[in-house]
């Protein structure tokens, strides 16, 4: 019979929960340090390889807990390097996990849900809809699939997987308890030990969570924008009918005021032919950031076939950005990458029902634009 079900999955218990996990069975905590560093940085998920364990608490564990990641049904890399993973999570459903490596760093992209409830319209897992939150192990998981795959590899410089972003398919605050908990777990000494200046949280908006975020982590921030002004963004963004642009920004000062260094927020700006990309889009937001300690990344639309938005020129983008430049902004291009195997930015889409209506919305936002 399989009982992994009532078997709780250690993966994703960060080390306070993991803790007490041990004191419950009564066990002493360094119990938890032991178990952190197999998991993590070993990547064992078998409790009879873990030597510094005694016998006893290894049969204890079998008998009340695992270490299961999530299955992966699909791993593939692109032409220029980047790398994709479809992970199926309990229920039989699906998230898109994406590493992209740059030179001596390599950034992973996780999900936080399965689908999203957001429907921004240039994203193509908001157009599959919303299935469920993912659990703090099946978050971490991917993390712990991604490096696992690398292994055996030197602890030193090398590592694979240097960054990660919460940027994969979701809202990451509206699944906060799970998000806060896989994020710890990703910068613990015992586990990642990722910075965390190199762990980023990226949000739509979600101002009363944002607020929540800084009381209980210090991670780096990103706001994904994407439009200088509320009646464009309505359009883009539905959250921002909600938490309009100044609430969103005025609780983005609030976290990078509560932090201990002088990080910078980044500015997610999703450049659309036609809907955002014009000369007075960019002095809009140009005047719109003067006060926020922000860098900005324009990220030229990738097309996926439930959208009838467009990418726009390059040229038209350089231009963009040539203004935020001007007005004193540090701005990047983001490079498209993995478009050969569906993994570029907005492109994750999943295996949930899709339930757009992509003629009606693509009408209406292109009519506030122009």
């Amino acid at each position: 019979m399989n009982t992994s079900a009532e078997k709780v999955n250690l993966l994703g218990l960060p080390k306070h929960k993991l803790e007490a996990f041990f004191e419950s069975l009564g066990e002493k905590k360094f119990r938890a340090t032991q178990l952190l560093q197999w998991m993590h940085q070993r990547g064992v998920d078998d409790f009879d390889q873990m030597s510094n364990v005694s016998k006893a608490l290894r049969d204890k564990l079998k008998d009340v807990a695992e270490i299961r990641g999530p299955e992966v049904i699909y791993d593939e890399t692109s032409k220029d390097g980047t790398r994709k993973w479809v992970m199926r999570m309990d229920n039989g459903n699906s998230v898109e996990t994406v590493l992209i490596p740059d030179g001596q760093r390599g950034t992973l992209c996780v999900s936080s849900q399965i689908g999203c409830s957001l429907d921004c319209t240039f994203c193509s897992t908001g157009k599959r809809g919303f299935n469920r939150n993912l659990t703090a192990a099946e978050i971490i998981g991917q993390l712990w699939v991604a490096r696992r795959s690398f292994m055996p590899f030197d602890h030193g410089s090398d590592r694979p997987i240097t960054n990660v972003v919460m940027m994969g398919m979701g809202e990451p605050l509206l699944n906060f308890d799970n998000v806060v908990d896989a994020m710890n777990l990703m910068m613990e000494d015992l586990a990642y030990g990722i910075s965390k200046r190199r762990v980023t949280l990226s949000t739509s908006g979600v101002v009363p969570a944002l607020d929540k975020l800084g009381e209980v982590t210090d991670v780096s921030l990103a706001i994904s924008l994407h439009a200088p002004n509320d009646e464009l963004r309505n359009q883009l963004v539905p959250l921002n009918k909600k938490y309009p642009i100044a609430e969103l920004l005025a609780a983005t000062k609030r976290y990078l005021s509560g932090l201990s260094d002088k990080r910078k927020a980044t500015i997610e700006y999703t450049v659309i032919e036609g809907v955002n990309d014009k000369p007075e889009h960019a002095q809009q937001l140009a005047k719109l950031l003067r006060d926020l300690p922000c860098k900005i990344n324009l990220i030229p639309f990738n097309p996926f076939p439930e959208s009838d938005f467009r990418r726009p020129s390059m040229n038209a983008t350089r231009r963009f950005q040539n203004i935020l430049n001007e007005a004193g902004y540090v701005t990047t291009i983001r490079t498209t990458r993995g478009d050969d195997i569906d993994a570029a930015c907005g492109q994750l889409v999943g295996r949930v029902e899709d339930k757009t209506r992509r003629s009606q919305r693509y009408i209406q936002v292109t009519q506030v634009a122009s």
